[in-house]
């Protein structure tokens, strides 16, 4: 996993943003190790959110591993 996987991991996050940004909300990619773990940080009011825990799960991980199955986990750093 190199910087090509972390610009594609970018793109598909492009994709979701617009539905954080609705919201009041915004995500940021914060890394991505050798081992498959994708770290974001959520902005604004996705960082206080009681339902951002469903929105990583459900939402940004799920369009991560289905897209790149090298993606194992997707953590959020606060």
């Amino acid at each position: 996993m190199g910087e090509e996987l972390h610009q594609k991991i970018l793109s598909v996050l492009e994709r979701i943003r617009p539905c954080l940004q609705i919201d009041g909300g915004d995500i940021e990619l914060m890394s991505v190790s050798e081992d498959g773990f994708v770290r974001v940080h959520f902005l604004g009011a996705c960082s206080t959110c009681p339902l951002s825990p469903m929105t990583l799960r459900a939402g940004v991980e799920r369009t991560l591993m289905l897209a790149f199955p090298d993606v194992k986990r997707v953590e959020e750093v606060k």
